[in-house]
């Protein structure tokens, strides 16, 4: 077993003298510099939403198409609009997101957790707010599944008498 030893130690590498330094850590809620994009990840019912978040002018483009054509209906934009309605930060950045799964509804609630996400990452002095309005927290409702005897989740066949 010592030979074995033996073999191990020489066949290592010599530590490299070179080390990288360390950034030192930013302060609290000091957004990180050259920060290109931060990215979050939302899910809602069977929607999965990918998101990136820069600075920028306010565009959010949803699976390569503007926020108006994806979501047509009103309220769904105001639900992904939420956060930085939240923040106060309405048209301070650009979302590029890619949605699967789902409906429209989902898919919206999906993007708004997302979006949330990758700004409580960009900021931390988002994260109060944000917790308070309830944006970090993922719906964990789903569609619950068809029973055997049931004609769905928990409707029963009608029932006849005779």
């Amino acid at each position: 077993m010592a030979t074995k030893a033996k073999t191990t130690e020489k066949s290592e590498k010599p530590a490299k003298a070179e080390v990288k330094a360390k950034a030192e850590p930013k302060a609290k809620g000091e957004p990180k510099e050259n920060v290109l994009r931060t990215y979050g990840t939302g899910r809602r019912k069977d929607a999965v939403a990918r998101v990136w978040i820069t600075r920028g002018s306010g565009k959010i483009t949803v699976n390569g198409r503007d926020l108006t054509t994806y979501f047509a209906r009103p309220v769904l934009r105001m639900i992904i609009n939420q956060p930085f309605a939240t923040l106060n930060r309405v048209g301070n950045f650009d979302v590029l997101c890619t949605v699967t799964g789902g409906g429209l509804s989902g898919q919206a609630g999906a993007v708004r957790l997302g979006i949330s996400r990758a700004l409580d990452l960009y900021d931390t002095e988002f994260h109060k707010s944000l917790r308070q309005g309830g944006f970090l927290t993922r719906d964990p409702r789903v569609v619950e599944r068809k029973k055997y005897g049931k004609a769905k989740a928990r409707r029963s066949f009608q029932f006849s008498k005779r």
